[in-house]
């Protein structure tokens, strides 16, 4: 993989879940920047570049966000709204990672511009080997 140049912008609010999807990540060759927020208030703080976010060197805008959908203070659904109603930030490329594997959940993320759907509930091997290819969704610089 040549990621190198890709930043990516998790937004999770499990530990376990986002230790495992670091972990996935650099297990295969992965080697570009991850950043994390934790709820969806974070999320849209981070991409509207708002106090802590605010250094751009520091915060960059994301090449590819893996978004879960249950979130605290704003959900997944909400976010990924935000994201694709803002001219800005339309075009950041979003795969949704969740617990959730109902079918209006996958069908509200893909008819609101997610990339991809990716459900944890699908067991290990399987998120393994979906997330192992993530990165093809990226915005190439």
């Amino acid at each position: 993989m040549k990621d190198q140049a890709i930043d990516i912008l998790i937004v999770e609010d499990n530990l376990a879940h986002l230790q495992l999807t670091e972990y996935i990540l650099r297990r295969n060759n992965f080697s570009g920047t991850i950043h994390v927020v934790r709820d969806g208030q974070e999320a849209v703080d981070y991409l509207f570049r708002k106090t802590p976010f605010s250094d751009a060197a520091k915060f960059p805008i994301p090449d590819l966000i893996l978004l879960d959908l249950n979130l605290p203070k704003r959900d997944g659904r909400e976010v990924l709204k935000i994201l694709k109603d803002d001219a800005s930030l339309k075009d950041i490329p979003v795969v949704i990672v969740s617990t959730s594997d109902r079918e209006e959940d996958v069908a509200y993320a893909l008819q609101h511009g997610a990339a991809a759907y990716i459900s944890k509930s699908s067991g290990f091997e399987i998120l393994r080997e979906k997330l192992a290819t993530v990165t093809q969704y990226a915005r190439r610089p």
